[in-house]
């Protein structure tokens, strides 16, 4: 018996490393992602997978419906979260913060910290769930120094203008799980490139907010609508432009 267990679970180990994969650098389209309805509204997986800095990456757009609440009672062991609200509005609770957030707005939560998302509008509310884990264990008093958990609501983001469009500056810090986590949202003007093709050794993430754009990703290039994320990874050479007749908008992260 105990031969058979060591056997399976040999397997499933081994199942785990064979189902497991890296995340290709491109565009994850949201109105072509498979939609799934749950208790509470319906959800969408953009991507899931390994990058060259998690063991596990993922982010999943979920739809509240009016009235209807998601409430983790303790955040997945050894995993952070960042929610990122793209429509409506939601009361989000973490620990003994709490705070209603419109559109735009971010919420970064610490591994083990419960919380609470609460749809008190008359409308669905859709965010995005990126949630993430190292393959070592993570450094909870790192994150407490930095500022633990953080709610960040749209209006209170400061917009800094310049020739390009401008930008917002959620955060530059520390976390459990990063020594560096940078998130900002751009506005891009139209017809603009953000920059010339470039590369960093930190994997980014790029969530279409507003307008149309098109990514050089290496060799590729890629177009770009409301609700879709761009995944770049480490040194891999990209740019952005805004395709539109109209100024663009894009949340931008990324960490080490």
């Amino acid at each position: 018996m105990k031969i058979i267990l060591l056997v399976l679970g040999l397997l499933g180990i081994f199942a785990e490393e064979v189902n497991s994969k890296t995340i290709e650098s491109g565009v994850y389209g949201f109105s072509k992602s498979k939609v799934e309805k749950t208790a509470t509204g319906e959800k969408r997986e953009l991507i899931a997978g390994e990058t060259s800095h998690h063991a596990k990456f993922e982010i999943v757009a979920n739809t509240l419906a009016s009235g209807k609440s998601r409430q983790v009672k303790r955040n997945f062991s050894g995993y952070e979260e960042i929610v990122f609200i793209r429509e409506g509005e939601l009361m989000v609770t973490v620990g003994d913060a709490s705070k209603t957030m419109a559109a735009g707005s971010v919420a970064l939560i610490m591994p083990q910290e419960a919380y609470l998302l609460e749809n008190a509008g008359k409308s669905n509310s859709t965010y995005y769930l990126i949630h993430y884990k190292l393959d070592h264990p993570v450094d909870l008093l790192r994150g407490k120094n930095a500022g633990g958990s953080v709610l960040l609501d749209w209006s209170g983001i400061k917009f800094t203008p310049h020739d390009k469009g401008g930008v917002r500056k959620f955060f530059d810090r520390k976390s459990a799980m990063s020594e560096r986590i940078e998130m900002h949202a751009t506005t891009l003007n139209t017809g603009i490139q953000s920059h010339a093709a470039h590369t960093h050794i930190p994997d980014e993430i790029i969530i279409m907010m507003e307008g149309a754009t098109e990514m050089e990703i290496g060799n590729g290039k890629y177009q770009g609508q409301p609700g879709d994320v761009y995944f770049l990874g480490s040194n891999i050479p990209h740019a952005i432009r805004n395709t539109g007749d109209k100024q663009c908008m894009y949340l931008a992260f990324q960490w080490e």
